[in-house]
Protein backbone atom coordinates (compact mmCIF):
# COMPACT_ATOMS: atom_id res chain seq x y z
CA UNK A 1 0.00 0.00 0.00
CA UNK A 2 2.13 2.94 -1.06
CA UNK A 3 2.23 5.99 -0.77
CA UNK A 4 0.47 9.32 -1.04
CA UNK A 5 3.32 11.75 -0.48
CA UNK A 6 2.43 14.94 1.26
CA UNK A 7 2.26 18.37 -0.33
CA UNK A 8 5.67 19.71 0.65
CA UNK A 9 7.49 16.65 -0.64
CA UNK A 10 5.56 16.88 -3.87
CA UNK A 11 6.73 20.48 -4.24
CA UNK A 12 10.32 19.57 -3.47
CA UNK A 13 10.55 16.62 -5.80
CA UNK A 14 8.09 17.13 -8.60
CA UNK A 15 9.78 16.78 -11.95
CA UNK A 16 9.25 15.68 -15.49
CA UNK A 17 9.60 12.04 -16.46
CA UNK A 18 11.48 9.79 -18.82
CA UNK A 19 14.12 11.50 -20.95
CA UNK A 20 13.21 15.04 -19.92
CA UNK A 21 15.46 16.65 -17.28
CA UNK A 22 14.02 16.98 -13.80
CA UNK A 23 13.06 20.42 -12.57
CA UNK A 24 15.57 21.88 -10.13
CA UNK A 25 14.68 23.28 -6.73
CA UNK A 26 16.81 24.80 -3.99
CA UNK A 27 18.30 22.44 -1.43
CA UNK A 28 16.53 22.13 1.90
CA UNK A 29 18.21 21.20 5.20
CA UNK A 30 16.40 19.24 7.92
CA UNK A 31 17.27 17.59 11.21
CA UNK A 32 16.12 14.05 11.89
CA UNK A 33 13.20 15.46 13.90
CA UNK A 34 11.93 17.47 10.92
CA UNK A 35 12.99 15.26 7.99
CA UNK A 36 9.81 14.47 6.05
CA UNK A 37 10.11 11.01 4.51
CA UNK A 38 8.14 7.88 3.59
CA UNK A 39 9.67 4.38 3.43
CA UNK A 40 13.30 5.35 4.16
CA UNK A 41 16.35 3.24 3.34
CA UNK A 42 19.99 4.20 3.60
CA UNK A 43 23.51 3.60 2.28
CA UNK A 44 26.96 4.92 3.15
CA UNK A 45 29.81 5.78 0.80
CA UNK A 46 33.03 7.72 1.51
CA UNK A 47 31.78 9.27 4.73
CA UNK A 48 28.40 10.38 3.35
CA UNK A 49 25.08 8.79 4.25
CA UNK A 50 22.51 8.64 1.44
CA UNK A 51 18.83 8.42 2.34
CA UNK A 52 16.40 7.15 -0.31
CA UNK A 53 12.63 7.17 0.02
CA UNK A 54 9.31 7.36 -1.79
CA UNK A 55 9.17 10.40 -4.06
CA UNK A 56 9.42 11.71 -7.59
CA UNK A 57 12.19 9.62 -9.15
CA UNK A 58 13.06 8.38 -5.60
CA UNK A 59 13.55 11.03 -2.92
CA UNK A 60 17.24 11.64 -2.09
CA UNK A 61 18.85 13.28 0.94
CA UNK A 62 22.43 13.23 2.27
CA UNK A 63 24.08 13.61 5.67
CA UNK A 64 27.54 13.48 7.19
CA UNK A 65 26.37 12.80 10.74
CA UNK A 66 22.98 11.05 10.47
CA UNK A 67 21.43 14.07 12.19
CA UNK A 68 21.38 16.95 9.71
CA UNK A 69 19.99 16.03 6.29
CA UNK A 70 20.19 17.93 3.03
CA UNK A 71 17.32 17.11 0.71
CA UNK A 72 18.64 17.15 -2.84
CA UNK A 73 16.77 19.17 -5.49
CA UNK A 74 16.47 16.15 -7.78
CA UNK A 75 15.38 12.56 -7.51
CA UNK A 76 17.93 9.76 -7.49
CA UNK A 77 16.58 8.48 -10.81
CA UNK A 78 16.82 11.34 -13.27
CA UNK A 79 14.94 9.17 -15.75
CA UNK A 80 12.17 6.73 -14.87
CA UNK A 81 12.22 4.03 -17.59
CA UNK A 82 9.35 4.03 -20.07
CA UNK A 83 8.71 0.30 -19.50
CA UNK A 84 7.40 1.09 -16.00
CA UNK A 85 4.46 3.06 -17.40
CA UNK A 86 3.76 0.34 -19.96
CA UNK A 87 3.79 -2.35 -17.26
CA UNK A 88 1.74 -0.49 -14.64
CA UNK A 89 -1.27 1.46 -15.94
CA UNK A 90 -1.57 4.79 -14.15
CA UNK A 91 2.04 4.86 -12.93
CA UNK A 92 4.12 7.89 -13.87
CA UNK A 93 7.22 8.85 -11.89
CA UNK A 94 6.15 8.86 -8.24
CA UNK A 95 8.35 5.93 -7.20
CA UNK A 96 7.63 4.06 -3.96
CA UNK A 97 9.67 2.26 -1.34
CA UNK A 98 13.17 1.74 -2.79
CA UNK A 99 15.95 -0.41 -1.41
CA UNK A 100 19.68 -0.18 -2.03
CA UNK A 101 22.66 -2.45 -1.51
CA UNK A 102 26.34 -2.73 -2.42
CA UNK A 103 27.14 -6.06 -4.06
CA UNK A 104 30.17 -7.09 -6.10
CA UNK A 105 31.56 -3.57 -6.44
CA UNK A 106 28.33 -2.05 -7.69
CA UNK A 107 25.32 -0.35 -6.13
CA UNK A 108 21.93 -1.90 -6.83
CA UNK A 109 18.61 -0.16 -6.33
CA UNK A 110 15.20 -1.84 -6.40
CA UNK A 111 12.16 0.42 -6.57
CA UNK A 112 8.37 0.04 -6.61
CA UNK A 113 6.01 1.07 -9.42
CA UNK A 114 2.33 0.85 -8.58
CA UNK A 115 -0.92 2.70 -7.99
CA UNK A 116 -2.58 2.91 -4.60
CA UNK A 117 -4.64 -0.11 -3.58
CA UNK A 118 -3.89 -2.23 -6.66
CA UNK A 119 -1.57 -5.20 -7.09
CA UNK A 120 -0.73 -4.65 -10.74
CA UNK A 121 2.79 -3.56 -9.86
CA UNK A 122 6.43 -3.92 -10.78
CA UNK A 123 9.74 -3.79 -8.97
CA UNK A 124 12.39 -2.17 -11.12
CA UNK A 125 16.15 -2.62 -10.87
CA UNK A 126 18.88 -0.04 -11.49
CA UNK A 127 22.63 -0.06 -10.88
CA UNK A 128 25.41 2.49 -10.53
CA UNK A 129 29.15 2.33 -9.79
CA UNK A 130 28.81 5.20 -7.29
CA UNK A 131 26.28 7.05 -5.16
CA UNK A 132 28.10 10.37 -5.52
CA UNK A 133 25.89 12.44 -7.81
CA UNK A 134 28.65 15.05 -8.04
CA UNK A 135 30.86 12.52 -9.85
CA UNK A 136 29.79 13.44 -13.36
CA UNK A 137 32.07 10.83 -14.97
CA UNK A 138 30.72 7.79 -13.14
CA UNK A 139 27.36 8.57 -11.55
CA UNK A 140 24.50 7.09 -13.53
CA UNK A 141 21.68 4.77 -12.54
CA UNK A 142 21.52 2.26 -15.39
CA UNK A 143 18.15 0.68 -16.08
CA UNK A 144 18.35 -3.07 -15.43
CA UNK A 145 14.72 -3.82 -16.24
CA UNK A 146 12.07 -5.43 -14.04
CA UNK A 147 12.88 -7.75 -11.14
CA UNK A 148 9.38 -9.06 -10.47
CA UNK A 149 5.91 -8.04 -11.64
CA UNK A 150 2.45 -8.82 -10.31
CA UNK A 151 -0.90 -8.66 -12.04
CA UNK A 152 -4.39 -8.19 -10.65
CA UNK A 153 -6.41 -11.45 -10.74
CA UNK A 154 -3.26 -13.35 -11.75
CA UNK A 155 -1.02 -13.08 -8.68
CA UNK A 156 -1.93 -13.33 -5.01
CA UNK A 157 0.88 -10.98 -3.97
CA UNK A 158 1.89 -7.39 -4.69
CA UNK A 159 5.26 -6.56 -6.28
CA UNK A 160 6.20 -3.57 -4.12
CA UNK A 161 8.37 -2.89 -1.04
CA UNK A 162 11.55 -4.70 -2.16
CA UNK A 163 14.46 -5.53 0.12
CA UNK A 164 17.77 -7.19 -0.79
CA UNK A 165 19.44 -9.61 1.61
CA UNK A 166 22.84 -11.27 1.09
CA UNK A 167 23.06 -14.53 3.04
CA UNK A 168 26.07 -15.88 4.91
CA UNK A 169 27.29 -17.64 1.75
CA UNK A 170 27.18 -14.45 -0.34
CA UNK A 171 23.99 -15.49 -2.15
CA UNK A 172 21.60 -12.57 -2.90
CA UNK A 173 17.86 -12.81 -2.27
CA UNK A 174 14.93 -10.46 -2.73
CA UNK A 175 12.01 -10.14 -0.35
CA UNK A 176 8.95 -7.97 -0.99
CA UNK A 177 5.22 -7.78 -0.46
CA UNK A 178 2.24 -5.74 0.63
CA UNK A 179 -1.12 -7.19 1.71
CA UNK A 180 -2.75 -9.92 -0.50
CA UNK A 181 -0.78 -13.11 0.45
CA UNK A 182 1.86 -11.24 2.41
CA UNK A 183 5.65 -11.28 2.24
CA UNK A 184 7.49 -13.09 -0.56
CA UNK A 185 11.09 -14.28 -0.92
CA UNK A 186 13.04 -15.42 -3.99
CA UNK A 187 16.64 -16.27 -4.82
CA UNK A 188 18.53 -13.98 -7.21
CA UNK A 189 21.20 -14.74 -9.78
CA UNK A 190 24.43 -13.25 -8.32
CA UNK A 191 25.70 -12.36 -11.79
CA UNK A 192 22.68 -10.33 -12.89
CA UNK A 193 20.73 -9.67 -9.65
CA UNK A 194 17.62 -10.89 -11.45
CA UNK A 195 15.52 -13.84 -10.35
CA UNK A 196 17.46 -17.08 -10.56
CA UNK A 197 16.30 -19.52 -13.23
CA UNK A 198 13.51 -21.81 -12.13
CA UNK A 199 12.85 -20.04 -8.84
CA UNK A 200 9.33 -19.18 -7.66
CA UNK A 201 8.29 -16.85 -4.84
CA UNK A 202 7.67 -18.36 -1.42
CA UNK A 203 5.51 -16.72 1.25
CA UNK A 204 7.47 -16.19 4.46
CA UNK A 205 5.09 -13.98 6.49
CA UNK A 206 1.38 -13.23 6.49
CA UNK A 207 -1.27 -12.12 8.98
CA UNK A 208 -3.94 -14.56 7.88
CA UNK A 209 -4.25 -17.35 5.33
CA UNK A 210 -5.51 -16.37 1.88
CA UNK A 211 -8.64 -18.50 2.39
CA UNK A 212 -9.58 -16.28 5.34
CA UNK A 213 -9.11 -12.89 3.68
CA UNK A 214 -12.69 -12.61 2.41
CA UNK A 215 -13.96 -12.70 5.99
CA UNK A 216 -11.25 -10.36 7.32
CA UNK A 217 -11.74 -6.71 8.22
CA UNK A 218 -12.06 -4.61 5.03
CA UNK A 219 -9.01 -2.57 4.12
CA UNK A 220 -9.79 1.04 5.17
CA UNK A 221 -7.26 2.55 2.75
CA UNK A 222 -8.80 1.20 -0.46
CA UNK A 223 -11.74 -1.01 -1.38
CA UNK A 224 -9.55 -2.61 -4.08
CA UNK A 225 -6.71 -3.59 -1.75
CA UNK A 226 -6.00 -6.91 -0.09
CA UNK A 227 -6.95 -7.52 3.53
CA UNK A 228 -3.76 -9.20 4.74
CA UNK A 229 -2.41 -6.22 6.69
CA UNK A 230 1.33 -6.88 6.43
CA UNK A 231 3.99 -5.28 4.23
CA UNK A 232 7.44 -3.68 3.96
CA UNK A 233 9.85 -6.54 4.80
CA UNK A 234 13.45 -5.95 5.79
CA UNK A 235 15.82 -8.83 6.62
CA UNK A 236 18.89 -8.11 8.76
CA UNK A 237 21.54 -10.68 9.67
CA UNK A 238 22.80 -10.51 13.26
CA UNK A 239 24.79 -13.25 14.96
CA UNK A 240 23.42 -16.66 14.00
CA UNK A 241 20.03 -15.37 12.90
CA UNK A 242 18.25 -13.60 10.08
CA UNK A 243 15.74 -11.12 11.52
CA UNK A 244 12.63 -10.39 9.45
CA UNK A 245 11.11 -6.99 10.23
CA UNK A 246 7.67 -6.26 8.76
CA UNK A 247 4.98 -3.63 9.20
CA UNK A 248 1.54 -4.60 10.44
CA UNK A 249 -1.73 -2.70 9.96
CA UNK A 250 -2.25 0.53 8.03
CA UNK A 251 -0.10 3.42 6.84
CA UNK A 252 -0.84 6.51 4.79
CA UNK A 253 -3.76 7.84 6.85
CA UNK A 254 -1.97 10.56 8.81
CA UNK A 255 -3.04 10.55 12.47
CA UNK A 256 -5.55 7.80 11.66
CA UNK A 257 -2.68 5.41 10.79
CA UNK A 258 -2.01 2.47 13.12
CA UNK A 259 1.21 1.16 11.54
CA UNK A 260 3.62 -0.84 13.72
CA UNK A 261 6.77 -2.94 13.21
CA UNK A 262 7.17 -6.54 14.39
CA UNK A 263 10.05 -8.99 14.02
CA UNK A 264 10.78 -12.69 13.92
CA UNK A 265 13.97 -14.64 13.30
CA UNK A 266 15.31 -17.76 11.63
CA UNK A 267 18.66 -19.48 11.20
CA UNK A 268 17.85 -19.84 7.49
CA UNK A 269 17.04 -16.97 5.19
CA UNK A 270 14.09 -18.97 3.82
CA UNK A 271 12.60 -19.25 7.31
CA UNK A 272 10.51 -20.26 9.13
CA UNK A 273 10.61 -16.95 11.02
CA UNK A 274 9.43 -17.29 14.62
CA UNK A 275 8.85 -14.66 17.27
CA UNK A 276 9.96 -14.80 20.91
CA UNK A 277 6.91 -16.90 21.82
CA UNK A 278 7.57 -19.41 19.04
CA UNK A 279 4.77 -18.13 16.79
CA UNK A 280 5.37 -18.49 13.07
CA UNK A 281 5.24 -15.20 11.14
CA UNK A 282 3.45 -17.15 8.41
CA UNK A 283 0.57 -17.48 10.87
CA UNK A 284 0.45 -13.92 12.18
CA UNK A 285 3.38 -14.05 14.61
CA UNK A 286 5.76 -11.21 15.34
CA UNK A 287 7.41 -9.56 18.33
CA UNK A 288 6.56 -5.85 18.63
CA UNK A 289 9.47 -3.50 17.86
CA UNK A 290 7.82 -0.07 17.58
CA UNK A 291 4.35 1.42 17.40
CA UNK A 292 2.83 4.84 17.93
CA UNK A 293 3.42 6.34 21.37
CA UNK A 294 0.39 8.65 21.00
CA UNK A 295 2.51 11.54 22.23
CA UNK A 296 4.92 12.29 19.38
CA UNK A 297 3.90 9.71 16.78
CA UNK A 298 0.48 8.20 16.22
CA UNK A 299 1.99 5.26 14.30
CA UNK A 300 5.35 4.12 12.93
CA UNK A 301 6.46 1.65 10.27
CA UNK A 302 8.24 0.68 7.05
CA UNK A 303 11.66 0.21 8.60
CA UNK A 304 15.25 -0.52 7.64
CA UNK A 305 18.16 -1.71 9.81
CA UNK A 306 21.91 -1.11 9.38
CA UNK A 307 25.22 -1.77 11.06
CA UNK A 308 27.15 1.49 11.50
CA UNK A 309 30.94 1.15 11.72
CA UNK A 310 33.11 3.55 13.69
CA UNK A 311 34.98 3.92 16.96
CA UNK A 312 31.84 2.66 18.71
CA UNK A 313 29.96 0.54 16.14
CA UNK A 314 26.23 0.04 16.58
CA UNK A 315 23.10 -1.13 14.80
CA UNK A 316 20.63 1.51 13.63
CA UNK A 317 16.88 1.26 13.08
CA UNK A 318 15.08 3.80 10.87
CA UNK A 319 11.45 4.12 9.81
CA UNK A 320 8.83 6.80 9.28
CA UNK A 321 6.32 7.91 11.89
CA UNK A 322 3.13 9.94 11.65
CA UNK A 323 3.86 13.04 13.73
CA UNK A 324 0.97 14.24 15.88
CA UNK A 325 2.12 17.86 16.20
CA UNK A 326 2.48 18.07 12.41
CA UNK A 327 -1.06 16.76 11.80
CA UNK A 328 0.09 13.33 10.72
CA UNK A 329 3.02 14.29 8.51
CA UNK A 330 5.48 11.39 8.02
CA UNK A 331 8.81 12.14 9.75
CA UNK A 332 12.04 10.16 9.94
CA UNK A 333 12.50 8.10 13.11
CA UNK A 334 16.02 6.98 14.00
CA UNK A 335 16.82 4.70 16.99
CA UNK A 336 19.83 2.69 18.16
CA UNK A 337 19.16 -1.03 18.54
CA UNK A 338 20.06 -2.75 21.80
CA UNK A 339 20.09 -6.55 21.65
CA UNK A 340 18.80 -8.26 24.78
CA UNK A 341 20.35 -11.32 26.40
CA UNK A 342 18.20 -13.62 24.27
CA UNK A 343 19.22 -11.88 21.05
CA UNK A 344 16.04 -9.86 20.44
CA UNK A 345 16.19 -6.24 19.24
CA UNK A 346 14.86 -3.41 21.39
CA UNK A 347 15.02 0.27 20.50
CA UNK A 348 16.88 2.73 22.69
CA UNK A 349 14.75 5.70 23.61
CA UNK A 350 15.56 9.00 21.95
CA UNK A 351 17.52 11.32 24.24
Amino acid sequence: MRRTLFILLAILFVGTIYAQPQRRWRREAFTTDTMMVHDPVMAQQDGTFYLYATGMGVQLATSKDLTTWTVQPHGALTEVPAWTRDSVPGFRSHVWAPDIIRYRDRWWMAYSCSTFGRNTSAIGLASSPTLDFNDSLNYRWRDEGALVCSRERRDQWNAIDPNFIIDADGQPWLTWGSFWDGIQLIRLNPETMHVADGCKPMTIARRIAMRDTLSAEPNPTSRHAGRNAIEAPFIFRHGDFYYLFVSHDYCCRGVDSNYKVVVGRSKKVEGPYLDDKGRDMNAGGGRLVIQGDHREFEAAGHCAVYHIDGAQPYDLFICHGYNIKLNGQAILIKRIIEWDKDGWPTLKEKK
